[in-house]
């Protein structure tokens, strides 16, 4: 029987690997040897500091997770491999699982997505982000010739600019204090400006990805009148302050959440989990993407390194685990 690494957070701020025996995979069931997966410095920096809301816990499992957030628990949900043994048309291909952090292991068939050819495997694992980026575009009245803000040009933030560029004639704007990402930004179609530059920019749509009570404050002071800013930040259990004073109701703000868990309900009629998640890796086939990796850690290390990946302030963008 072979033998599986995960990572795994015995306690806030505290990862080991554990080894364990993996179970050949049966006739619906593929294994699959990891290459890459990516860290979210969102929901798995909570999970991480144990600040995951005990109310939230029962929707924030991830698939395959196994312990729970009071720890220990292994969790994850960026994988990208190669089918190993499984369905002959699908041995050899690269694949892309909602799996945590482990070495190899064993899923269903169903819940493999085949990784584009011209997506390249080590780009794939962006996937649940550009997923998380979609849909807000969705969640969003976003159309050509909008007025696009865009506040916070973390992982998430640069994927809603990238799809927000590609709309006709829209103007894309993003504020983020990391000055560095200004180049990354610019090279995907956005204009990236300082504060000043936003309060009062009277945008069409705001989207808010921050994670800070002060980006909030900034995309209310961005939007236009009867604008709508999508909330794209988790904080879980933090409390945040939203200035809905001054001309939040006087310009008839419409401030609306986003979150990746369902499909976004103008399009989930048609749309699937599958579908939505083959379109984020086919968007993913995007070459200027590779600048949001920003680290590569070996998995050996990634004990060691996780609390350094997710330690506040921390400036990298994309992180993975190479396997």
């Amino acid at each position: 029987m072979k033998e599986a690494r995960a990572l795994w957070i015995e306690a806030p701020r505290t990862a080991a690997l554990r080894v364990s025996p993996l179970a050949p995979p049966g006739p619906e069931e593929a294994l699959v040897q990891t290459l890459w997966s990516a860290v979210s410095r969102g929901t798995e920096r909570l999970v991480f500091e144990g600040r995951a809301p005990r109310s939230e816990w029962e929707r924030m499992r991830a698939p395959f997770q196994e312990g729970s957030f009071a720890f220990p628990v292994k969790y994850g949900y960026c994988a990208v491999g190669r089918v190993e043994e499984g369905p002959a048309d699908l041995i050899g291909r690269a694949v892309f699982c909602l799996h945590p952090h482990q070495d190899r292991f064993v899923a269903p068939i169903g819940m493999l997505r085949p990784v584009p050819q011209a997506t390249p495997a080590r780009r794939a694992p962006l996937a649940a982000n550009m997923e998380t980026a979609l849909n807000a575009i969705w969640d969003s009245p976003a159309g050509p010739g909008d007025r696009i803000a865009i506040i916070g040009a973390g992982v998430v933030g640069l994927l809603v600019a990238a799809l927000a560029a590609r709309l006709p004639g829209a103007e894309v704007l993003i504020h983020d204090r990391e000055a560095s990402r200004a180049e990354i930004a610019e090279t995907l179609g956005a204009r990236f400006v300082g504060a000043e530059a936003l309060e009062g920019f009277g945008a069409d749509v705001v989207f808010h990805a921050s994670a800070t009570s002060e980006g909030l404050a900034l995309s209310l002071a961005a939007a236009g009148p009867e604008a709508t800013i999508v909330e794209l930040s988790w904080y879980g259990e933090g409390q945040v302050a939203a200035p809905l004073g001054g001309a939040f109701h006087a310009n008839r703000l419409r401030l609306i959440s986003s979150q990746v868990g369902q499909v976004a309900p103008s399009r989930r009629p048609r749309w699937s989990y599958a579908r939505r998640l083959d379109k984020a890796l086919e968007l993913l086939a995007d070459p200027r993407l590779d600048a949001l990796i920003t680290e590569e850690i070996p998995f050996a290390e990634a004990p060691r390194e996780i609390a350094r990946v997710l330690a506040p302030g921390a400036k990298g963008l994309a992180t993975l685990f190479r396997y």
